[in-house]
C-alpha cells in the first residue's frame, strides 16, 4: 500500500500585513467591529462566502489580493489601528487585578460540553454553548484568570435543511482543522501534547487543541487520533450525537479527560466550574488524584476537592438532566470506584441511584450537587425552580433555605450589538461603556439619545435583516431545487419598513413556536393588514430525535406557503450565531413563548433587548425579573395549568390580543414625521433597564464574588499544611454523622404572654441534648417565619442562641431574644445545625434537629 503524507501549505502574507494571521487566530476580533471590517475589506464577497472565517479567507485569497492589501494605505492604516487596540487590550490592567489583587495565584477552569464563540467555530448547538462562549469573552474583558475546557467536535452539531415537505433533515459535514482558528498544543520537542485514558476498558489517545479568546485560552480535547479504535475516534466527532453510551463516553472524556489535560499542560487550578452536569466526572478524577498523590481517604479527598467545585445547572425539568442506567455506569466505572475506596452501592449513591432498584438511574446533576460547594441556577426564577426540583435532598429544610443560589445569565454586549447601536452608544455614552458595561451611571446617559437617531439605527438593522433573510431564503430554495421563478420571488419577501416579529430558538415542544399559529384567521388578519403590515421571521433547530419538534417546523412551513402570507412569513434554515445576530439586531419585537416555568433563562431575549428590540414573553426565565410594563409585554403573569392544551389556548388568545390592541398600534402610532416616538421611548426605557444588568460583565463579577473568590480561599485553606484542614473537617463530619441521632431540643420556653406589639422583645430558652457532641459542634437557632398563603412561609433571618450551663438532665441551656419588627402572624421554632469554621454552609451535612 502506498503511504501518503499530508502537507499543509500556509498562505504567504506580505510583511506589512503579517500580523493579520495573529489577529485571525484570536477570536477577540469577533467583538471588534474595526477588526471585522479589516477582514471584510480584503474581499467583501469572499468574506460572506467563507462564512466570515478569516482563517479560511486568508488561506483561499489569491496572493495578488494579499499583495494589493499590503500596498493599500487605507487598509494599512486600519490594520495599525486594530493592532494598537489589540495590543492595548492584552496589556492594560482590568477589573480583576484592581478589585482582587490578593487572588493573583487563583486560576479557574471552566468546563462545558459546548462553546458558542462564532459561527466559524461550530462546536455549539444553542443557548448553553453560546452562554459558555460569552462567559469566556467576559472573563477576557475582566482579565479573570480562567481557562476553558471542552471537546473538539470534528463534525460539530448538525447543519439543518428542510425538504420539500418542510421536514427537517440533518447533515454532518467534516470540518477541516486547517480552516479553524485552532492550533494543536505542542511539546518543546515539536511533538503534539497527548495523553492516554481509559474509556470503557480501552485506552484512548486524547490530543489537545487550543483556541485564543482574547486573554483566555480554550483547550479542546480530541479523540480523533489515527491510532485509536474507530469507535473511540467517534467520541469527539459529533456534539450530542449517538445514544446514551456515546454520551457517557463523551462526558468521561470531558470530565476525567479534562482534568488529565490540565495536568498534562501543567495548569494548576484552584476553582473548577462545571457548566451543567456533563463535566461532573471531573470531581471523581480530582478525588482519585488527591487520594493517590497525598494518601488521603475518600472522605478527606472529598473535603479537599469539593471546596473548589462550582456547579451551574441550566435545566428546569428533571427530564432534561443527563441520567445513566446503573448497568452503563457499572460498565464504565466498575474499575474506577475501587480506586477511590468505594463499593458499588456507595458509588451509585453519589448520583442518587438506588442500588437496590436497577431502574433507578445515576443522575449527573445530583452527583455534581453532592461534590460541589457552590450550586446555582441561571435566573432568580430558575433558582426557585431548582430548589423545588432538588428539595428531596434536604427534606428537613424550608424551600428558601435549600443551598442552591442563582446567578442570572447575561450576554456579551460587544458580540451582539449591531454596528448601528455601537455607533449610537459611542456617540451618547462615550467610549467607557465598552470597558465597563455594568456601570449604571454610564447607561443612564441613554435618556439623552435622540429618538430620531435611535429609530434610524433600528431601521438600518431591520433593513439588513430583511436583505439577509431574502438572500438566505433564495439560497434555501435554490438548494431545494425550486424553479428559477420561485427563487426570484424570495427577493420580494418581507418589507423593509414593516413591523417585524423575531422568533428564534431550539424547537423543543415546551418552547411553543406554534403558539402564534393556533388561530390562523387572527394571525393572517395581522399579516395581511396593508395599512399596518406585520411580518414574521423564524429560525431554529429541533433535536434530530425530537419528532414532535420537527413536526412543529413542518406545520409552520405549510402555513407560510399559504396564499397571501408567503411574503410575510420566512423560516431561516440552519439557525446559527450569524442568523441569531441578524435577527436580534433587526427585529422590532422578540417573541418568547415557553410554558412556565420551563425556561431556565432565555438569553436570546437579552441579546435582542440590548439592540432596542422589545421583549414579548411569558413570565418565565430572565423575563420574570426583567419585566416591567414600561419596557415590554408579558403573556400572562406566570400562571401554571394542569392541562397544557388549556394553557396554550388561553395564552395564544392573550398574545393575539396584545398584538392587535397594544403592540402593533403602538408601533405604527406616528405623531409627527416617521418616527414612532412612544415606541422609541419604550426602546430607551428597555435599554436603560436591561443593559446594565443582563450582561456577562455583571454575571462574571457575581460568579467571582459569590463563588470563585470564596472557593479559592477555601481551597487555599484545605491544601495547606499537608491537607490538615481537610483531614480535620472529614474527621469532624464523621463524628457528627455518628452522634447526631442523640441531638434533640426540649423544654422550649417563651417569655411572653402571647400578646405582642411591634417593638417588643421575646426571650426564648431551650434545653438541648447533644449526647457525645459539644456546644462548639453545633449552632442552635430561633427560626422565625412569617405565615403566608402559599405553601412556603417567608423566613425571617434565624437568630443564633447562646449556650449556657449544662443541666442535671444532661441538656445544655440555650437562650436568645427576637424583636417583633412587623405586625402579622408568625411561627417560631428552635433548631440545631452542625457548626464548624470550615463549613461553607451549615446545610452541607444535611443534618438538622427541630424542636418536637
Amino acid at each position: 500500500m502506498r503511504r501518503q503524507h499530508t502537507i499543509r501549505v500556509m498562505p504567504s502574507l506580505p510583511e506589512p500585513i503579517e500580523r493579520l494571521r495573529e489577529l485571525a487566530f484570536d477570536l477577540h476580533w469577533t467583538w471588534n467591529y474595526d477588526a471585522i471590517d479589516l477582514f471584510r475589506r480584503l474581499d467583501p464577497y469572499h468574506w460572506r462566502e467563507v462564512g466570515q472565517n478569516p482563517i479560511r479567507q486568508i488561506a483561499e485569497l489569491p496572493q495578488e489580493k494579499l499583495e494589493e492589501a499590503a500596498n493599500d494605505d487605507a487598509f494599512l492604516g486600519l490594520l495599525e489601528k486594530v493592532l494598537e487596540e489589540f495590543d492595548d487590550y492584552r496589556r492594560d490592567p482590568s477589573w480583576f487585578q484592581a478589585k482582587h489583587p490578593a487572588m493573583k495565584d487563583a486560576r479557574i477552569a471552566y468546563l462545558s460540553m459546548e462553546f458558542g464563540l462564532h459561527e466559524s467555530m461550530p462546536i455549539y448547538s444553542g443557548g448553553l454553548g453560546i452562554l459558555a462562549g460569552d462567559h469566556l469573552k467576559a472573563a477576557s474583558d475582566l482579565a479573570i484568570p480562567l481557562v476553558g475546557v471542552g471537546l473538539m467536535y470534528r463534525r460539530g452539531y448538525f447543519r439543518q435543511y428542510l425538504n420539500a415537505d418542510g421536514w427537517q433533515q440533518e447533515n454532518y459535514p467534516v470540518y477541516d482543522t486547517f480552516n479553524l482558528p485552532i492550533t494543536q498544543v505542542m511539546r518543546e520537542d515539536g511533538e503534539p501534547v497527548s495523553f492516554t485514558m481509559d474509556v470503557g476498558g480501552r485506552n484512548v489517545i486524547i490530543q489537545i487543541w487550543q483556541l485564543k479568546v482574547g486573554r483566555i485560552t480554550l483547550y479542546l480535547l480530541d479523540s480523533g487520533h489515527a491510532d485509536n479504535h474507530p469507535e473511540d475516534r467517534r467520541i469527539t466527532e459529533v456534539l450530542y450525537g449517538g445514544d446514551s453510551e456515546m454520551r457517557i463516553r463523551q462526558e468521561i472524556v470531558l470530565g476525567i479527560g479534562g482534568m488529565k489535560a490540565l495536568v498534562e499542560l501543567g495548569i494548576q487550578c484552584s476553582v473548577f466550574h462545571m457548566n451543567e452536569g456533563h463535566s461532573a466526572f471531573l470531581a471523581l478524577e480530582r478525588i482519585r488524584r488527591r487520594m493517590d498523590d497525598h494518601q488521603l481517604t475518600f472522605s478527606e479527598a472529598r473535603e479537599a476537592t469539593r471546596v473548589s467545585h462550582v456547579f451551574t445547572t441550566h435545566t428546569p425539568v428533571p427530564a432534561g438532566i443527563d441520567r445513566f442506567s446503573q448497568e452503563l455506569m457499572t460498565k464504565y466505572f466498575k474499575d474506577f470506584w475501587p480506586q477511590i475506596g468505594l463499593d458499588r452501592n456507595a458509588f451509585m449513591d453519589l448520583g442518587g441511584a438506588n442500588p437496590n432498584d436497577p431502574a433507578s438511574p445515576f443522575n449527573m446533576a445530583t452527583m455534581a450537587i453532592n461534590l460541589a460547594s457552590y450550586v446555582n441556577g441561571v435566573s432568580k426564577l430558575h433558582g426557585e425552580v431548582s430548589r423545588k426540583m432538588y428539595r428531596h435532598q434536604w427534606p428537613s429544610l424550608d424551600l428558601n433555605e435549600i443551598p442552591i443560589d442563582s446567578v442570572t445569565n447575561g450576554v456579551h454586549a460587544a458580540s451582539w450589538l449591531s454596528p448601528e447601536m455601537v455607533h449610537v452608544f459611542d456617540r451618547y455614552l462615550g467610549p467607557d461603556w465598552q470597558h465597563d458595561d455594568a456601570d449604571k451611571e454610564i447607561w443612564n446617559r441613554i435618556e439623552k439619545i435622540s429618538n430620531e437617531e435611535l429609530w434610524r439605527a433600528k431601521e438600518r438593522a431591520r433593513q439588513r435583516l430583511v436583505v439577509f433573510a431574502r438572500d438566505r431564503l433564495a439560497n434555501q430554495l435554490q438548494q431545494r431545487g425550486e424553479s428559477r421563478a420561485t427563487v426570484e420571488q424570495a427577493y420580494d419577501a418581507l418589507d423593509m419598513e414593516a413591523f417585524t416579529i423575531g422568533f428564534a430558538r431550539r424547537f423543543a415542544t415546551y418552547k411553543r413556536a406554534n403558539l402564534l399559529f393556533r388561530d390562523k384567521e387572527r394571525l393572517f388578519r395581522l399579516l395581511r393588514d396593508n395599512e399596518r403590515p406585520v411580518q414574521l421571521i423564524l429560525a431554529g433547530k429541533a433535536h434530530p430525535k425530537d419528532e414532535p419538534g420537527k413536526n412543529i417546523i413542518r406545520e409552520i412551513i405549510h402555513i407560510a406557503r399559504e396564499a397571501g402570507v408567503r411574503d410575510r412569513i420566512v423560516f431561516l434554515e440552519n439557525y446559527d450565531i450569524n442568523v441569531a445576530r441578524h435577527m436580534v439586531q433587526g427585529a422590532d419585537i422578540w417573541l418568547n413563548t415557553p410554558r412556565v416555568p420551563m425556561e431556565a433563562s432565555g438569553t436570546s431575549g437579552m441579546k435582542a433587548a440590548l439592540n432596542g428590540t422589545i421583549h414579548v414573553s411569558t413570565f418565565d426565565g430572565w423575563w420574570a425579573e426583567g419585566y416591567n410594563p414600561e419596557i415590554g409585554w408579558t403573556i400572562g403573569h406566570g400562571e401554571t395549568y394542569e392541562v397544557p392544551e388549556e394553557q396554550d389556548q388561553i395564552e395564544s388568545e392573550l398574545l393575539y390580543d396584545l398584538l392587535e390592541k397594544e403592540i402593533v398600534p403602538l408601533f405604527y402610532h406616528r405623531n409627527q414625521g416617521r418616527v414612532p416616538r412612544d415606541w422609541t421611548e419604550m426602546m430607551k426605557r428597555s435599554l436603560l433597564r436591561n443593559c446594565p444588568y443582563f450582561n456577562t460583565s455583571r454575571m462574571l463579577r457575581e460568579y467571582t464574588e459569590k463563588a470563585y473568590l470564596p472557593n479559592h480561599q477555601q481551597w487555599s485553606t484545605m491544601v495547606g499544611d499537608d491537607f490538615a484542614s481537610a483531614k480535620e473537617l472529614s474527621a469532624w463530619k464523621q463524628k457528627m454523622y455518628q452522634g447526631w441521632n442523640e441531638v434533640r431540643v426540649a423544654n422550649v420556653n417563651l417569655d411572653s404572654s402571647g400578646k405582642l406589639k411591634v417593638g417588643d422583645e421575646v426571650l426564648v430558652q431551650a434545653g438541648v441534648h447533644l449526647g457525645s457532641l459539644k456546644p462548639v459542634d453545633v449552632q442552635v437557632e430561633i427560626y422565625i417565619s412569617r405565615e403566608l398563603h402559599d405553601e412556603d412561609a417567608q423566613l425571617i433571618s434565624p437568630i443564633t442562641m447562646q449556650a449556657g450551663d449544662k443541666r442535671e438532665d444532661g441538656a445544655y441551656e440555650y437562650s436568645g431574644t427576637f424583636a417583633c419588627q412587623r405586625s402579622g402572624a408568625y411561627t417560631m421554632s428552635v433548631r440545631v445545625l452542625p457548626h464548624h469554621d470550615l463549613l461553607r454552609s451549615p446545610h452541607d451535612l444535611r443534618l438538622i434537629s427541630w424542636e418536637e
